[in-house]
């Protein structure tokens, strides 16, 4: 399966969590250290925004990408908001060409092609928060998933070295892989 394909699989699982979410639900904690479900929700919407600007324009300026990542990006429709930004973001990474441009993002430059494996580990671990923190379940896809965990395991090293990711959480070898996923992201499962 090709990278949009299962950016594709990823985003509808999200959407499908998403469109379970319930406004009441928002102020939920998530498995997201002082996060909300509203904040992880806002996060991925920023992320989604942000990748298809830097993917359609090759960057993103300092201030833009302030008022994103700093920002509101769900205001009252948050279902609606999400589906914006994330439709945005696969048409930025579907585009003829893109997954060869080199693209600016915050954290270096690179083909778009790297940074939509980025993107599949980054939304397919939040959508698992959206769903534990608002009692639903994630159904990704087991090719994406395996997929997710092996771009996890070539990231979480750095990640974890930065201080974005908390210590692995020990599993069992044999747990189902979505909780490998999310054990080696810090989470409890």
């Amino acid at each position: 399966m090709d990278q949009v394909a299962m950016m594709v699989k990823v985003i509808g699982e999200t959407n499908r969590v998403v469109e379970g979410i319930e406004p009441s639900q928002l102020d939920n904690p998530s498995p997201c250290d002082e996060w909300t479900v509203r904040d992880v929700l806002n996060h991925i919407t920023a992320g989604s925004t942000m990748f298809a600007v830097c993917v359609r324009d090759g960057l993103i300026s300092d201030e833009q990408l302030g008022e994103i990542m700093a920002g509101d990006n769900l205001g009252t429709d948050y279902k609606g908001a999400f589906r914006t930004a994330s439709a945005a973001a696969l048409d930025a990474f579907d585009a003829p060409g893109a997954a060869e441009k080199m693209v600016n993002l915050p954290f270096g430059e690179m083909p778009a092609g790297v940074a939509i494996n980025i993107a599949i580990f980054d939304v397919a671990t939040h959508t698992w928060d959206l769903a534990k923190g608002t009692g639903q379940t994630m159904q990704l896809d087991p090719e994406v998933l395996a997929a997710a965990y092996e771009l996890a395991q070539q990231m979480i090293p750095n990640m974890r070295a930065g201080g974005m990711v908390a210590d692995e959480v020990i599993v069992a070898a044999d747990a189902p892989l979505q909780d490998r996923l999310v054990a080696l992201t810090g989470r409890t499962p």
